[in-house]
């Protein structure tokens, strides 16, 4: 039975009880709170920049009203400091928008007792022709122009794949360079015009900027606090909003929706090979979909032929928040608001659609101590496993906790897993130095900002601003340890499981899906169909797969 691509169709947002009828308070001025808005200092050469260094990544720049056509950063013709040469960055940004007007916003604004102390003691030659000259660091400003302002609010999609187009990153990760290599000077400079550059409100760039220069910032940063400071994240929302944001961004984005869609197709290809179809179907949902999921499958398991299982088990595992040595280790997108519970809204869905529902919530369980028994499963049932975008959260070093996982779920013997994941590179500090994790988790979130602009056509709006400071998060998360679908293929075959071909209905209804959003997304079928990837701009963004037991492997202890 094919996925019909409606997942916001009217019935199915009566799931959701009332409407939301106000936003939390944050959210009229998120960028303007004195809890978090801290002076930009520049430290001096022999200060440890760890502890020293500190900024506002939060406020528009002063000079937010000019445009930026040239960047020009290069070697101090002054310092006395000794630095390594590193040659010069120059990044015509004359055909890309500017940076937002704070005015256009008039919520962001930031207060006018700000507008002066964000920058202290900051080391600057006058200069009579307007630009402002930092230590080598030379920022040329023209006057504004409408034509200038109006692309700001543009999607800037044409440099979405476009390497020379995406100036952030082209500061960013020079910036985590020097870093790495202790270059402060250099360090110095970066920042600075990142800071000039950096807003919440403008294009991909702008707000790539904005995240990059804030998790940087919190990288050198003593404060263990500073990690939260200043983001719109999924836990500080009300519910109800959080739950329409989630619904608006399934509605122009297919970043979740797609491998949703696919992964509900795939139980139902699962269910149907099934030869007793009154056995109990029992999911285990391992995912970041807090309950979105599963209205449409709910529905396409009433419609199926010969009607629902007699009863249908669901075995939720929500992830927890979690700290270690003060650094953020929740998975984007993972941590609902406090008070979210989903079950009884989805049981009354379930009941419209007279499908028997039993959910379970499997509140503070780490994933690293799930078995068979505390999920309560037994023979006489139908056991699905759907894992989406939470198996990376999993160390896959000393120990190898996703290894070890599998195995586990491999010994409770289910008739199908779905496996969905990012499909990019790991970005620990096991896998390259704080330079090289830095720009791959610049990578994704610019898969994210990019694709997001696009899908909600360059326009702000309060749910934007929350899938956008979530999806930030894994700039400063410690467990964003992606892995490439080719290693995470073979992870499954070690563990005892063989690919599974994925039907017409699956293929079709996710192509079918694919047709409403922005026409920069494509679907690849990879690995014999056992595989489709989801791609934005010819860069791969994540992968869904399906697994079956494979019946000449052992049963691994």
């Amino acid at each position: 039975m094919t996925m019909e691509p409606n997942p916001t169709s009217d019935h199915i947002l009566d799931w959701l009880e009332g409407s939301v009828s106000f936003f939390p308070s944050f959210l009229d001025d998120p960028y303007n709170n004195s809890a978090y808005i801290q002076e930009y200092q520049l430290w001096d050469q022999g200060q440890d920049i760890s502890s020293q260094y500190q900024t506002d990544a939060n406020t528009c720049s002063p000079n937010a009203t000019n445009s930026t056509t040239t960047i020009v950063v290069a070697a101090s013709t002054t310092s006395t400091t000794s630095l390594e040469p590193y040659g010069s960055i120059n990044l015509p940004l004359s055909d890309l928008p500017k940076k937002r007007n704070a005015t256009d916003e008039s919520s962001l604004k930031p207060s006018q007792s700000h507008k002066h102390k964000r920058i202290k003691s900051r080391p600057m030659n006058e200069a009579d022709n307007g630009d402002a000259a930092v230590e080598g660091t030379v920022v040329r400003k023209s006057g504004g122009n409408k034509k200038g302002a109006a692309k700001a609010n543009g999607n800037n999609c044409n440099s979405g794949n476009n390497k020379e187009g995406r100036w952030a990153e082209q500061l960013l990760n020079p910036c985590a360079a020097a870093i790495a290599g202790g270059n402060l000077n250099r360090v110095q400079h970066l920042l600075y015009v990142l800071h000039e550059l950096a807003s919440p409100t403008g294009d991909a760039n702008h707000r790539l900027a904005a995240y990059g220069l804030r998790a940087l910032t919190n990288h050198l940063s003593s404060s263990s606090s500073a990690t939260s400071s200043g983001s719109i994240t999924f836990a500080s929302t009300e519910p109800r909003f959080f739950q329409r944001s989630l619904l608006k961004f399934y509605e122009v984005s297919p970043w979740f929706s797609f491998p949703n869609n696919i992964a509900n197709a795939s139980i139902l290809q699962v269910l149907a090979e099934e030869p007793n179809s009154s056995r109990t179907l029992h999911i285990l949902d391992i995912g970041v979909s807090h309950g979105v999921q599963w209205p449409t499958f709910l529905e396409a398991l009433s419609r199926r032929p010969g009607g629902p299982p007699p009863l249908v088990r669901l075995t939720v595992v929500p992830a927890s928040s979690s700290t270690e040595n003060g650094q953020n280790m929740e998975t984007p997108f993972s941590i609902g608001p406090p008070g979210d519970n989903f079950s009884s809204r989805l049981l009354g869905f379930a009941q419209s659609m007279n499908v028997n529902l039993q959910i379970n919530r499997l509140d503070n369980q780490p994933l690293q101590t799930l078995n068979a028994e505390i999920i309560d499963t037994s023979p006489d049932e139908t056991l699905i496993v759907c894992a989406q975008f939470r198996l990376h959260h999993l160390n896959h070093n000393t120990p190898d906790e996703r290894s070890e996982f599998l195995k586990v779920l491999r010994n409770m013997e289910p008739k199908g897993v779905i496996l969905n994941e990012n499909n990019m590179e790991c970005c620990c500090s096991s896998c390259g130095n704080f330079a090289t994790g830095f720009s791959r988790r610049v990578e994704y979130l610019w898969r994210f900002l990019d694709s997001t602009s696009s899908a909600f056509k360059g326009r702000e709006s309060d749910e934007r601003r929350v899938m956008e400071g979530e999806a930030a998060k894994a700039l400063t998360n410690q467990r964003e340890m992606n892995e490439g679908r080719e290693k995470w293929c073979g992870r499954m075959k070690e563990a005892g499981f063989v690919g599974e071909i994925f039907g017409e209905d699956a293929i079709d209804g996710a192509r079918a899906l694919l047709r409403k959003y922005d026409s920069n997304w494509e679907m690849k079928v990879e690995e014999n169909s056992t595989s489709v990837g989801l791609w934005w701009k010819g860069q791969p963004v994540s992968f869904c797969s399906l697994w079956k037991l494979d019946g000449n492997g052992p049963c691994l202890e």
